[in-house]
């Protein structure tokens, strides 16, 4: 426990760039995952086909594999358009954004078959009804499709966001000094790897179960009044 406690100011620093990173990717996915989902549900075949083509390439490769593709080869890329049209100078892809972007990207093939799933579970005759009504297209989403889809995707979402929370441990392999990293740089200077790892399992965990409680009470509020069996 000394150990802990000489370190605690590179554990918190790591905790941090750990949430910071999960957020910062979660923001992505999100948006990704909405946008996939609208893609998958539309009309254009082309969007269908592009949004199909997201989501079976990235669910197929491993998640580490992709990290360091973006981080190694992503740079290169970037650099060599640019010497060859001349529109920018060197840019330097650091360690946070290379590990956000993937992890956003990963978990937004994710969200998108969760977000699609739970839209399509909308009984058609409230849309159909709402349409009825006269409503915009706004005022359908914003108070039939939204709320619903909200409730039905939670499961997933919460689930999704679990692991992508624990997936941004990967970026350690990378040089992030998230919590991983930081953890194990104290565990091997002091010699006790093993103290230093429990306590990584320990935040992990902490920070795993304020976020299932946290979305537990989401899902509490967006089924008012819905009866369960």
């Amino acid at each position: 426990m000394e150990l802990i406690l000489d370190y605690r100011a590179q554990l918190v620093a790591g905790t941090l760039t750990t949430i910071e990173l999960a957020l910062a990717s979660l923001v992505l996915s999100v948006v990704l995952g909405l946008l996939g989902a609208w893609a998958k549900l539309s009309a254009s075949p082309a969007a269908r086909a592009t949004a199909g083509a997201y989501t079976t390439i990235v669910r197929g490769v491993p998640d580490l594999v992709l990290i360091m593709l973006v981080f190694f080869g992503g740079q290169v890329s970037v650099n060599a358009i640019g010497a060859l049209t001349g529109l920018w100078d060197y840019v330097e892809i650091s360690q946070f954004v290379a590990g956000a972007t993937t992890i956003g990207v990963i978990f937004g093939a994710y969200f998108t078959e969760t977000f699609r799933g739970a839209i399509l579970s909308i009984p058609r005759g409230q849309i159909e009804a709402g349409i009825a009504c006269g409503m915009r297209r706004s005022l359908i989403f914003r108070h039939i499709i939204w709320p619903q889809m909200v409730r039905y995707a939670l499961p997933g979402f919460t689930n999704n966001w679990l692991v992508q929370l624990k997936t941004t441990a990967l970026v350690s392999v990378i040089g992030l000094q998230d919590l991983v990293y930081n953890a194990f740089s104290a565990g091997r200077s002091t010699g006790a790897l093993f103290t230093f790892m429990a306590a990584a399992f320990v935040i992990y965990l902490v920070l795993t179960a304020v976020s299932d409680l946290a979305l537990r009470a989401l899902d509490r509020r967006y089924s008012r009044g819905v009866a369960r069996a």
